[in-house]
Protein backbone atom coordinates (compact mmCIF):
# COMPACT_ATOMS: atom_id res chain seq x y z
CA UNK A 1 0.00 0.00 0.00
CA UNK A 2 3.00 2.29 -0.39
CA UNK A 3 2.76 5.46 -2.45
CA UNK A 4 4.93 5.92 -5.55
CA UNK A 5 8.48 7.09 -4.98
CA UNK A 6 7.82 10.44 -6.64
CA UNK A 7 5.58 11.47 -3.74
CA UNK A 8 8.49 11.51 -1.29
CA UNK A 9 11.30 12.38 -3.71
CA UNK A 10 11.09 16.13 -3.02
CA UNK A 11 9.68 18.43 -0.32
CA UNK A 12 6.03 19.40 -0.66
CA UNK A 13 5.20 23.12 -0.63
CA UNK A 14 2.18 23.67 1.65
CA UNK A 15 -0.48 25.52 -0.36
CA UNK A 16 2.24 26.31 -2.88
CA UNK A 17 5.43 28.26 -2.22
CA UNK A 18 3.61 31.27 -0.83
CA UNK A 19 5.10 34.36 0.79
CA UNK A 20 2.61 37.03 1.73
CA UNK A 21 5.40 39.58 2.24
CA UNK A 22 6.11 39.29 -1.48
CA UNK A 23 2.44 39.26 -2.47
CA UNK A 24 2.44 35.50 -3.13
CA UNK A 25 -0.77 34.18 -1.60
CA UNK A 26 -1.44 30.57 -0.63
CA UNK A 27 -3.25 28.38 -3.19
CA UNK A 28 -2.95 31.12 -5.82
CA UNK A 29 -1.29 30.74 -9.26
CA UNK A 30 1.80 32.66 -8.13
CA UNK A 31 2.39 30.24 -5.26
CA UNK A 32 2.02 27.31 -7.65
CA UNK A 33 4.42 28.84 -10.16
CA UNK A 34 6.98 29.57 -7.41
CA UNK A 35 6.84 25.93 -6.28
CA UNK A 36 7.31 24.71 -9.84
CA UNK A 37 10.31 27.02 -10.25
CA UNK A 38 11.82 25.49 -7.09
CA UNK A 39 11.03 21.95 -8.29
CA UNK A 40 8.87 21.23 -5.24
CA UNK A 41 5.75 19.10 -5.11
CA UNK A 42 2.66 21.18 -4.37
CA UNK A 43 0.01 20.63 -1.71
CA UNK A 44 -3.29 22.39 -2.38
CA UNK A 45 -6.77 22.30 -0.88
CA UNK A 46 -10.03 21.91 -2.76
CA UNK A 47 -13.53 22.95 -1.77
CA UNK A 48 -16.88 22.32 -3.44
CA UNK A 49 -18.71 25.23 -5.08
CA UNK A 50 -22.49 25.59 -5.16
CA UNK A 51 -22.57 24.27 -8.73
CA UNK A 52 -20.35 21.24 -8.09
CA UNK A 53 -16.96 22.56 -9.16
CA UNK A 54 -13.73 21.73 -7.32
CA UNK A 55 -12.17 25.06 -6.32
CA UNK A 56 -8.65 25.57 -4.96
CA UNK A 57 -9.12 27.19 -1.53
CA UNK A 58 -8.37 26.15 2.03
CA UNK A 59 -10.97 27.77 4.29
CA UNK A 60 -14.62 26.77 4.25
CA UNK A 61 -15.53 30.46 4.50
CA UNK A 62 -14.22 33.47 2.64
CA UNK A 63 -12.81 36.43 4.54
CA UNK A 64 -9.37 35.54 5.92
CA UNK A 65 -7.69 36.19 2.56
CA UNK A 66 -10.49 37.80 0.60
CA UNK A 67 -12.51 41.00 0.48
CA UNK A 68 -15.68 38.91 0.10
CA UNK A 69 -17.33 36.86 2.84
CA UNK A 70 -19.64 33.85 2.94
CA UNK A 71 -19.32 30.09 2.69
CA UNK A 72 -17.45 28.78 -0.33
CA UNK A 73 -20.06 26.07 -0.88
CA UNK A 74 -22.77 28.74 -1.19
CA UNK A 75 -21.19 30.39 -4.24
CA UNK A 76 -20.87 29.22 -7.84
CA UNK A 77 -17.51 28.68 -9.48
CA UNK A 78 -17.99 31.87 -11.52
CA UNK A 79 -18.74 33.86 -8.37
CA UNK A 80 -15.69 32.42 -6.61
CA UNK A 81 -13.41 33.20 -9.55
CA UNK A 82 -14.58 36.81 -9.33
CA UNK A 83 -13.73 37.17 -5.63
CA UNK A 84 -11.08 39.80 -4.89
CA UNK A 85 -8.19 38.64 -2.71
CA UNK A 86 -6.13 40.80 -0.39
CA UNK A 87 -2.49 41.49 -1.36
CA UNK A 88 -2.82 40.09 -4.88
CA UNK A 89 -4.61 40.65 -8.16
CA UNK A 90 -4.89 36.89 -8.71
CA UNK A 91 -8.11 34.95 -8.53
CA UNK A 92 -9.22 31.59 -7.21
CA UNK A 93 -8.54 28.62 -9.48
CA UNK A 94 -10.60 25.55 -10.18
CA UNK A 95 -8.88 22.18 -10.02
CA UNK A 96 -8.97 22.13 -13.83
CA UNK A 97 -7.20 25.50 -13.90
CA UNK A 98 -4.57 24.16 -11.52
CA UNK A 99 -3.94 21.07 -13.63
CA UNK A 100 -3.56 23.19 -16.76
CA UNK A 101 -1.09 25.44 -14.96
CA UNK A 102 1.04 22.63 -13.51
CA UNK A 103 0.84 20.42 -16.60
CA UNK A 104 2.56 17.49 -14.92
CA UNK A 105 5.80 19.33 -14.15
CA UNK A 106 5.71 18.51 -10.42
CA UNK A 107 3.50 16.24 -8.28
CA UNK A 108 0.21 17.52 -6.87
CA UNK A 109 -0.93 16.58 -3.37
CA UNK A 110 -4.62 17.48 -3.29
CA UNK A 111 -6.36 17.73 0.08
CA UNK A 112 -10.11 17.21 -0.09
CA UNK A 113 -11.68 19.52 2.48
CA UNK A 114 -14.75 18.08 4.14
CA UNK A 115 -17.82 19.15 6.09
CA UNK A 116 -17.98 15.57 7.44
CA UNK A 117 -21.48 15.07 6.10
CA UNK A 118 -20.86 12.16 3.76
CA UNK A 119 -21.21 14.23 0.57
CA UNK A 120 -19.05 12.76 -2.23
CA UNK A 121 -19.65 15.40 -4.89
CA UNK A 122 -16.22 16.98 -4.42
CA UNK A 123 -14.35 13.69 -4.90
CA UNK A 124 -16.61 12.87 -7.85
CA UNK A 125 -15.65 16.13 -9.55
CA UNK A 126 -12.00 15.57 -8.66
CA UNK A 127 -12.18 12.17 -10.35
CA UNK A 128 -13.68 13.74 -13.49
CA UNK A 129 -10.90 16.32 -13.70
CA UNK A 130 -8.05 13.90 -13.01
CA UNK A 131 -9.37 11.39 -15.54
CA UNK A 132 -7.86 13.57 -18.28
CA UNK A 133 -4.75 14.62 -16.33
CA UNK A 134 -1.56 12.67 -17.01
CA UNK A 135 0.60 14.32 -14.35
CA UNK A 136 1.50 12.82 -10.96
CA UNK A 137 -1.23 13.56 -8.42
CA UNK A 138 -2.54 12.10 -5.18
CA UNK A 139 -5.58 12.79 -3.04
CA UNK A 140 -5.90 12.95 0.72
CA UNK A 141 -8.28 14.09 3.44
CA UNK A 142 -8.74 14.27 7.20
CA UNK A 143 -12.15 12.67 6.68
CA UNK A 144 -11.95 8.86 6.39
CA UNK A 145 -15.24 8.90 4.43
CA UNK A 146 -13.60 11.06 1.77
CA UNK A 147 -10.55 8.78 1.67
CA UNK A 148 -12.93 5.87 1.12
CA UNK A 149 -14.53 7.87 -1.69
CA UNK A 150 -11.07 8.38 -3.18
CA UNK A 151 -10.53 4.62 -3.01
CA UNK A 152 -13.82 3.90 -4.77
CA UNK A 153 -13.96 6.77 -7.30
CA UNK A 154 -10.22 7.20 -8.07
CA UNK A 155 -8.82 3.70 -7.60
CA UNK A 156 -5.90 4.34 -9.97
CA UNK A 157 -4.64 7.36 -7.98
CA UNK A 158 -2.68 7.02 -4.73
CA UNK A 159 -4.59 8.24 -1.68
CA UNK A 160 -3.69 9.29 1.83
CA UNK A 161 -5.10 10.18 5.21
CA UNK A 162 -4.25 13.42 6.98
CA UNK A 163 -4.07 12.77 10.70
CA UNK A 164 -2.87 13.85 14.12
CA UNK A 165 -2.53 12.26 17.54
CA UNK A 166 -5.74 13.73 19.04
CA UNK A 167 -8.77 15.72 17.88
CA UNK A 168 -9.68 17.60 21.04
CA UNK A 169 -8.71 21.14 20.03
CA UNK A 170 -11.33 23.76 19.18
CA UNK A 171 -11.17 23.14 15.41
CA UNK A 172 -12.71 19.69 15.88
CA UNK A 173 -15.40 20.71 18.39
CA UNK A 174 -18.01 20.71 15.60
CA UNK A 175 -17.70 16.91 15.34
CA UNK A 176 -19.30 14.48 17.75
CA UNK A 177 -17.04 12.65 20.16
CA UNK A 178 -17.90 9.42 18.36
CA UNK A 179 -16.72 10.85 15.04
CA UNK A 180 -13.52 12.20 16.59
CA UNK A 181 -12.82 8.86 18.24
CA UNK A 182 -13.33 7.07 14.92
CA UNK A 183 -10.44 9.08 13.45
CA UNK A 184 -7.95 8.09 16.14
CA UNK A 185 -5.06 5.66 15.59
CA UNK A 186 -5.80 5.29 11.85
CA UNK A 187 -8.27 2.58 12.85
CA UNK A 188 -10.13 3.03 9.55
CA UNK A 189 -7.04 1.90 7.61
CA UNK A 190 -8.25 -1.56 6.63
CA UNK A 191 -11.29 0.05 5.00
CA UNK A 192 -9.70 3.15 3.44
CA UNK A 193 -6.42 1.41 2.54
CA UNK A 194 -4.28 4.56 2.28
CA UNK A 195 -1.02 4.54 0.36
CA UNK A 196 0.43 7.26 2.58
CA UNK A 197 -0.15 9.11 5.83
CA UNK A 198 0.32 12.85 6.32
CA UNK A 199 0.78 13.26 10.09
CA UNK A 200 1.16 16.41 12.20
CA UNK A 201 4.88 16.85 12.66
CA UNK A 202 4.73 17.87 16.32
CA UNK A 203 2.90 14.60 17.08
CA UNK A 204 5.74 12.46 15.72
CA UNK A 205 6.78 9.88 16.72
CA UNK A 206 3.45 8.13 17.33
CA UNK A 207 2.43 4.46 17.27
CA UNK A 208 -0.19 4.61 14.50
CA UNK A 209 1.97 6.24 11.80
CA UNK A 210 4.92 4.06 12.84
CA UNK A 211 2.81 0.94 12.27
CA UNK A 212 1.46 2.29 8.97
CA UNK A 213 4.96 3.05 7.74
CA UNK A 214 6.94 0.10 9.07
CA UNK A 215 4.42 -2.74 8.99
CA UNK A 216 2.11 -1.77 6.12
CA UNK A 217 4.57 0.12 3.91
CA UNK A 218 2.73 3.45 3.81
CA UNK A 219 4.81 6.50 3.02
CA UNK A 220 4.83 9.04 5.86
CA UNK A 221 4.77 12.82 5.37
CA UNK A 222 5.09 15.30 8.23
CA UNK A 223 3.00 18.51 8.22
CA UNK A 224 3.40 21.45 8.48
CA UNK A 225 7.16 21.97 8.85
CA UNK A 226 8.12 25.57 9.64
CA UNK A 227 11.19 25.33 11.89
CA UNK A 228 14.60 23.62 11.82
CA UNK A 229 13.51 21.50 14.79
CA UNK A 230 10.44 20.26 12.92
CA UNK A 231 12.54 19.53 9.85
CA UNK A 232 14.91 17.45 11.96
CA UNK A 233 11.92 15.57 13.41
CA UNK A 234 10.68 14.69 9.93
CA UNK A 235 14.15 13.54 8.98
CA UNK A 236 14.15 11.17 11.93
CA UNK A 237 10.61 9.81 11.80
CA UNK A 238 9.11 10.35 8.31
CA UNK A 239 9.89 10.09 4.61
CA UNK A 240 9.28 13.68 3.54
CA UNK A 241 7.96 17.03 4.73
CA UNK A 242 5.10 19.32 3.82
CA UNK A 243 6.62 22.75 4.52
CA UNK A 244 5.96 26.47 4.47
CA UNK A 245 7.65 29.71 5.49
CA UNK A 246 11.11 28.90 4.15
CA UNK A 247 12.79 27.42 1.08
CA UNK A 248 14.51 24.06 1.70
Amino acid sequence: MRAPDWLTARPVAHRGLHDISRGIVENMPGAVQAAIAGNFAIEVDIQLSADGEAMVHHDHALGRLTEATGEVVSKTAAELKAVTFKDTDERMMSLSDLCSLVAGRVPLVIEVKSHFGGDRKLVKRMAEVLASYDGPAVGMSFDPDQVLALRELLPSRPRGIVAQRTYEDDYWAKLTQERRDSMLYLRHGFQTQPHFVAFRVDDLPAPAPWIARNLFGCALLGWTVRTPEQRARVGQYADQMIFEGFVP
